[in-house]
């Protein structure tokens, strides 16, 4: 068993003053019928909504993260990128889930919004990490798509500025490229210091 499901890798955890939940990329594009689909990505949903349900419910905060890439994006086939277009600002295909239930007053943070620049993290390029500090957020809770890309590399930064990080391993899927991306990106997340988690594990 890798360490996506061994159980003893998992903790209880209790969400408090100074956490947020950021919610990363559940655009329809990436889900079920999208342009970039992540194979599994409409199952994590309903266990987002139960960790929106819990933040809530402590009067926490909520963050919601999307690609919001211009037409004609460095990321795409045509321009010579990796990806088929996807998540182009304004579209169907951009727009959150119906099925995610975000609550009022969700923060949005749009990224990879610039032509000519690819933006994998939610603090690239955005306002994320001086939102954060200013509501004196010390630790993130992050789950959405996808593992190996723009969770991965929230991540990365995350740790980097010094926030705790706690990864929501029921509520992740990985692109998977290569095959074992998504594995490799969890045990990297941990070797970072952040701790993986799961709804049940949650103290009442």
């Amino acid at each position: 068993m890798g360490p996506a499901t061994e159980p003893r890798d998992l903790e209880r955890w209790q969400a408090g003053p100074g956490d947020v939940l950021l919610v990363t990329d559940i655009q329809n594009d990436f889900l079920s019928g999208g342009r970039l689909a992540v194979t599994g990505g409409d199952e994590v949903i309903p266990v987002l909504n139960r960790y929106i349900n819990a933040f809530v419910a402590r009067g926490l905060s909520v963050y919601a993260t999307r690609d919001w890439h211009p037409q004609g994006h460095c990321s795409f086939h045509a321009q010579g990128g990796p990806w088929p277009e996807h998540c182009v600002a304004g579209t169907r295909g951009a727009a959150f889930s119906t099925a995610l239930a975000l609550p009022p007053g969700t923060t949005v943070i749009s990224k990879a919004t610039r032509p000519d620049r690819e933006a994998y993290s939610s603090f690239e390029g955005t306002d994320l990490d001086e939102d954060l500090r200013a509501a004196a957020i010390r630790r993130i809770f992050i789950g959405g798509l996808a593992t190996d890309y723009c969770v991965l590399n929230t991540v990365r930064d995350a740790r980097r500025l010094g926030y705790e990080v706690f990864v929501l391993a029921d509520a992740i899927r990985a692109v998977e490229v290569r095959a074992g991306d998504g594995q490799r990106a969890e045990q990297e997340m941990a070797d970072l210091g952040a701790r993986r988690i799961v709804l049940d594990g949650m103290a009442e």
